[in-house]
């Protein structure tokens, strides 16, 4: 069993390696407690095992003072409008701009390394958040990607999720321990499955029936629209 985001194998680690392109600077697990993981055509590492702690400015803008707009320059070169725009509000105080555009284009990276990879790899990883500032990154830095990031926004992580559209939805991992219900209002099961134990490597698929007021999946790392 292994998460859908170990498709992402050659990702955090090949992604980190590569020097950063800016104008302005530069297993599967075998245990039965173990997380879920997607299929994966190789058994490289999944980057959710040992996760690289995010660079400031990854996930979120900072709460404290920000350089203004007009002082966003690099210590050589020149940014291009769209890192600009990418750093807008995004650049704490007395931090070098070139550090905080590099978290973003490193995002970029391990989007468009996993992409390339498993689509449905990429796009479970934006929607969980494994790789941080995907969004903000993929609309201003990497607009190519913007695909994965419509497919994402669509999608929804697993875990309890109240009033869910009525529908069909696929589940981002072939693991067989993944489950999943449908409660109405009263707590009452309206559905629930898989209704055979699925083998590793099938397609998981959860019918939501309209008037769901709670989904709640587990060992399924991420939903989007079948």
């Amino acid at each position: 069993m292994y998460r859908r985001s170990a498709a992402a194998a050659v990702l955090l680690t090949a992604a980190l390696t590569l020097t950063a392109c800016s104008s302005g600077g530069g297993k599967a697990d075998s245990g039965a407690e173990a997380k879920a993981k997607p299929p994966a055509s190789s058994a490289a590492p999944d980057p959710a095992d040992s996760p690289a702690p995010p660079a400031p400015g990854a996930d979120a803008k900072p709460t404290g003072p920000v350089l203004p707009d007009a002082k966003l320059t690099p210590k050589t070169g020149t940014f291009t409008a769209q890192e600009k725009k990418y750093l807008s509000g995004r650049v704490p105080e007395k931090m070098d701009p070139a550090a905080v555009l590099q978290s973003g284009q490193e995002a970029c990276q391990r989007v468009a390394y996993t992409a390339k990879r498993d689509k449905d790899a990429a796009t479970g990883a934006v929607i969980t958040g494994e790789i941080p500032g995907a969004k903000d990154a993929i609309t201003h830095l990497c607009p190519e990607q913007k695909p994965i990031l419509a497919a994402a926004e669509k999608g929804f992580p697993e875990g309890p999720r109240t009033s869910p559209a009525a529908g069909s939805y696929r589940a981002l991992t072939q693991a067989s321990t993944c489950t999943w219900e449908a409660k109405s209002k009263d707590g009452s099961i309206l559905a629930s499955g898989p209704e055979t134990q699925p083998n590793a490597g099938d397609k998981i698929v959860a019918a939501i029936p309209s008037g769901t007021a709670e989904f709640t999946s587990s060992g399924c790392y991420a939903w989007i629209p079948a």
